[in-house]
C-alpha cells in the first residue's frame, strides 16, 4: 500500500511542464483537507528537479503553489523556485503567477 507522500508524488508527477497545480487540488483529488501534508510531503520529495533533473521519476514539486497563485514553500527558496517555473514558460510578477486560472492543471 503506498503511503501518503507517494500518492501525492505520484499525481505531482502528473503536471506538465509549464503548468502548476496547488497544494490544495493534490489534497482534494485523494479526498482530504490536508494541504499542509502536501506541502510536507513537497519537502521530503527525494525526487525533485534539483536531485535528479528531468527523468520519468522526477516529481516537479517547483509546480505546486498556493492557491491564489503565489509561489509558497521551496526547500530551495522561492527565487530558486520562480527561476524554475520561468524556464518552464511561466511568468511571475510579485511572486505571483500571471494568468493563474489559465495555466492551473488538476489532475
Amino acid at each position: 500500500m503506498k503511503s501518503f507522500n507517494e500518492k501525492i508524488w505520484e499525481l505531482a508527477r502528473k503536471v506538465p511542464k509549464g503548468r502548476v497545480t496547488t497544494y490544495k487540488i493534490l489534497a482534494e483529488k485523494l479526498g482530504t483537507r490536508a494541504y499542509r501534508a502536501v506541502g510536507t510531503a513537497m519537502n521530503r520529495n527525494p525526487n525533485g528537479l534539483m536531485n535528479c533533473g528531468y527523468s520519468k521519476e522526477m516529481v516537479p514539486c517547483h509546480r505546486v503553489v498556493a492557491s491564489s497563485g503565489h509561489l509558497h514553500g521551496f526547500a530551495h527558496g522561492l527565487e530558486k523556485k520562480a527561476e524554475l517555473l520561468e524556464n518552464e514558460g511561466i511568468k511571475i510578477k510579485d511572486d505571483k503567477i500571471i494568468n493563474f486560472e489559465k495555466i492551473v492543471f488538476r489532475p
